[in-house]
């Protein structure tokens, strides 16, 4: 793709980021191994997730299933958000009320079969509960060589009981791992991380708690991320604005390109 092209030809996508509370520590996150033959993010771990579809948006338009709407917009990309992790590792968010363990298989089947999400809760007697996630980021990153995204990042709570299984398919290992631990066995060079999801993890490393999370979230305001290209002192990096929570806002370009396309020739500032 050429760089002019215009940024909201990025495709709308919706990721999970599920904290689980453990004693004497940070909280576990949920995080999935992509399979190595995808065409995005090969190999690399990432959070649960994916497009958001026409059904999600037909959803956010019934009350009778998602309640009363004023954004629509960012009700379906939550919609998205439930519906892909369901299908990506077997957990409910944001169902009232919460599927039993058999119940819960049958829609992850019915899904990954391709039926329709609101008949599949109408037929189990489920309703949104969009209020579980937590608007946390906003990603739409423009780089040439990669597929362009408009991602949308959710907190929510997950349970000692909620089991992550992957899909087999697009991704191939779920596992629950802490920010600092997932960074750390990046960086000895276990698993791949893009830079959209190191620094994330970078922001979530610092969170003792699913409500300091929450908090943070609250202080920083939702606005789109779209890193860019920046010469310091002869040396290029990959910068993003130092004013949404981030504690790391630039890298050199040199160790950036760890999660990068191997050509990756960003653009320059916008």
């Amino acid at each position: 793709m050429d760089v002019s092209e215009p940024l909201d030809e990025a495709i709308p996508a919706a990721t999970l980021v599920l904290l689980r509370e453990r004693p004497g520590g940070p909280p576990d996150l949920l995080m999935l191994e992509r399979a190595g033959g995808m065409a995005f993010a090969a190999g690399a771990l990432v959070f649960p997730g994916g497009r958001v579809d026409p059904g999600d948006h037909a959803l956010a338009a019934d009350p009778s299933l998602a309640g009363p709407q004023e954004d629509r917009e960012e009700a379906a990309a939550r919609i998205a958000a439930i519906r892909e992790t369901i299908e990506e590792v077997g957990i409910a968010i944001g169902l009232a009320p919460a599927p039993d363990a058999a119940a819960l298989a049958g829609l992850r089947a019915a899904l990954a079969a391709g039926e329709d999400f609101a008949g599949l809760l109408r037929a189990g007697g489920w309703r949104l509960d969009l209020a579980a996630l937590v608007p946390f980021a906003r990603w739409r990153p423009n780089f040439r060589e990669a597929r362009r995204f408009d991602a949308r990042f959710y907190l929510a709570r997950a349970s000692g009981a909620d089991v992550a299984r992957a899909d087999g398919g697009e991704s191939v290992r779920a596992l629950w791992t802490t920010a600092s631990d997932a960074l750390a066995d990046a960086d000895a060079g276990r698993h791949h991380i893009i830079f959209p999801t190191r620094r994330n993890l970078e922001r979530l490393a610092g969170f003792a708690s699913f409500e300091a999370a929450c908090a943070d979230a609250a202080r920083f305001p939702v606005e789109t991320i779209t890193p860019w290209i920046e010469e310091r002192a002869g040396e290029r990096w990959l910068c993003i604005p130092d004013d949404r929570g981030y504690p790391v806002t630039a890298e050199p370009l040199a160790t950036a390109r760890r999660g990068l396309p191997p050509a990756f020739n960003p653009p320059p500032r916008p």
